[in-house]
């Protein structure tokens, strides 16, 4: 083959390869339908979360069992840690509706991992309808992120609103609660049928209770904190966790299926050790 022919192959293997790596650089504009990427750094903070829950969750059935005596409701050492396990839960369920949004998630993988949490959270009312028949779980964590995902989702174009709005939010508890206090406000907000709003003086009798204010606040701040992070020139190329952290991420993968299967399965081995 001839200096002309030669020259011809290397710029057909310049343009092939100009060309791969501009569908690696987005697949989306050759037409295939791809994966999108999780973000790892949000990953390794869920499965931080889901490890810390368990420990707490774990204290909590050796004190039903009799084993140790605490007081999980008023002692600041387990309400506090509760405050800051959902606070961090939500704040990556925040995050992560930035991420759909950068991504553009269709509203038909939105509803079919929406409709995988409201089941389970359904799947928690009946389980706690067994184990606390007087003290159910009618609106915990599953219930109010369920309704939580779906105001994210309306209000992921909000912008910088959604810092004011979030503040707005964890504010409008107490505010609630002195003007109910102080006649202003009815106080049937307190009655089941309205209590998941948060607009309360007196806590309901429940095992768990995620109410929407103030706790949506949380989300909004997770949704702002993350698609400000996105816009910085320093937000890519994507963060790859060492390999000591890769196991928190693997785990906030599949974070919904441990949250429904670790109950039961500290439950087991209590009742083994037992």
């Amino acid at each position: 083959m001839g200096r002309g022919g030669s020259g011809a192959v290397c710029v057909a293997l310049c343009q092939f390869r100009a060309v791969t790596q501009s569908l690696g650089r987005h697949p989306a504009q050759a037409g295939c339908r791809v994966k999108p990427q999780r973000h790892a750094g949000v990953d390794v903070l869920r499965g931080a979360a889901l490890l810390w829950m368990t420990a707490y969750h774990f204290c909590f059935d050796l004190n039903n069992a009799g084993l140790i005596r605490q007081d999980f409701y008023n002692d600041p050492v387990w309400t506090w840690q509760r405050t800051a396990i959902l606070s961090l839960f939500l704040l990556c369920a925040g995050a992560g509706q930035a991420l759909a949004a950068e991504r553009g998630q269709p509203w038909l993988q939105f509803w079919r991992r929406w409709g995988q949490i409201a089941l389970c959270a359904l799947l928690v009312t009946a389980g706690s309808v067994l184990m606390f028949p007087k003290s159910y779980i009618y609106f915990g964590v599953l219930h109010g992120m369920a309704v939580m995902l779906l105001l994210a989702r309306l209000t992921v174009h909000w912008g910088r609103w959604l810092w004011w709005l979030g503040g707005l939010a964890i504010a409008m508890k107490y505010v609630a609660a002195y003007a109910m206090d102080a006649g202003a406000i009815p106080l049937f907000f307190n009655e089941k049928g309205l209590n998941w709003l948060g607009l309360i003086t007196t806590k309901p009798q429940t095992e768990d209770y995620v109410p929407l204010l103030p706790w949506l606040g949380v989300m909004w701040w997770g949704l702002a904190a993350m698609q400000w992070w996105l816009r910085q020139p320093t937000s890519g190329p994507a963060w790859t966790p060492p390999p000591a952290l890769r196991p928190l991420a693997w785990l906030g993968n599949w974070s919904l299926s441990y949250y429904m299967l670790h109950q039961p399965v500290l439950l087991g081995l209590l009742w083994v050790l037992a």
